[in-house]
């Protein structure tokens, strides 16, 4: 796995201060804008709060050696299934397990699991009846399996690239 250097220095906050001054320079045009960017980060500041939880618990928990037995290298099977199964189950907006994923792969996690785990999440279980519903039992099986079997598909492709050190 290529190890990327840590980024440091003021990139990050003068990005911060510049997106602030767009947003100031837009409410003293607009006041509306202003009630518009409240609204939407009343709605994404839960979430990051939870993204934060989960980083900090799976800095606690989750220790390099078990992510490189158990999503690495040497894993094998159990972790496609892992990774498949854990993508179906998680919930939320693709950006709050963009963080964790990224932890995840630091730790030792291959791309070609963090490939499966995030294409396995377009499987929604809280959908699936209103699926069934509207398009039937049999399309929402073939439309679950295919996106399972896409999800093993990318992570192979992957798997390629990997091991080409492309990525």
């Amino acid at each position: 796995m290529v190890r990327s250097k840590k980024k440091t220095g003021l990139g990050g906050w003068l990005f911060l201060a510049l997106v602030l001054a767009a947003y100031g320079v837009t409410a003293a045009i607009d006041a509306e804008a202003l009630h518009f960017f409240a609204k939407v980060m009343g709605s994404v500041v839960p979430a990051l709060v939870i993204v934060f939880f989960l980083l900090l618990a799976a800095d606690l928990l989750l220790q390099p050696k078990w992510i490189r037995r158990n999503l690495g290298r040497e894993a094998g099977v159990r972790a496609w299934l892992l990774a498949a199964v854990g993508g179906v189950f998680a919930s939320g907006p693709v950006y709050a397990w963009y963080a964790l994923v990224g932890e995840l792969r630091e730790k030792g996690m291959r791309a070609s699991i963090a490939t499966v785990f995030l294409y396995s999440r377009a499987v929604k279980l809280p959908l699936l009846p209103l699926m069934i519903h509207y398009f039937g039992t049999a399309y929402t099986l073939v439309l679950c399996l295919y996106l399972l079997g896409f999800s093993i598909v990318n992570g192979l492709l992957m798997v390629k690239l990997e091991n080409r050190e492309i990525i």
